[in-house]
């Protein structure tokens, strides 16, 4: 009888690994916005279905969901594919290239040292404004 329970055990785990899985490799692949074109194209994002989907994949939005996140974007597109004129607009191929440009900038610059350590004539001018005040 124990064996049997632990069996059913270690199948509820394996099927939540796995649902757990699926969902993180989806949500991440809402990162590409090539990817979300094509599903607009293909008329998914208008699916009553998948609509609500989208609204139960929000708790991937959580702390204990987030870490497992490894593109950021993905959970910033999840939240703008909450919004019905969002799914719309992103079946437009210039919606699809500004978003694009959008993120390869964020990526391009986010860590670039310049923004995290200003030239030092900004430094002095920003100390120079702290010093007046």
């Amino acid at each position: 009888m124990a064996e049997s329970v632990t069996k059913g055990t270690d199948d509820e785990r394996a099927k939540n690994r796995n649902r757990f899985e699926l969902e993180l490799e989806f949500v991440q692949a809402l990162a590409n916005p090539f990817y979300l074109h094509s599903l607009a194209q293909q008329g998914i994002l208008y699916q009553p279905a998948f609509i609500n989907y989208l609204k139960y994949l929000q708790y991937w939005k959580e702390k204990d969901y987030a870490r497992f996140i490894l593109y950021p974007h993905a959970l910033h597109h999840l939240e703008l594919l909450q919004h019905a004129e969002f799914r719309s607009e992103i079946m437009k191929d210039e919606w699809r290239e500004c978003l694009n440009q959008k993120q390869f900038d964020h990526w391009r610059t986010w860590r670039e040292p310049r923004h995290l350590n200003p030239p030092p004539e900004v430094k002095e001018e920003v100390d120079a404004t702290r010093d007046a005040n």
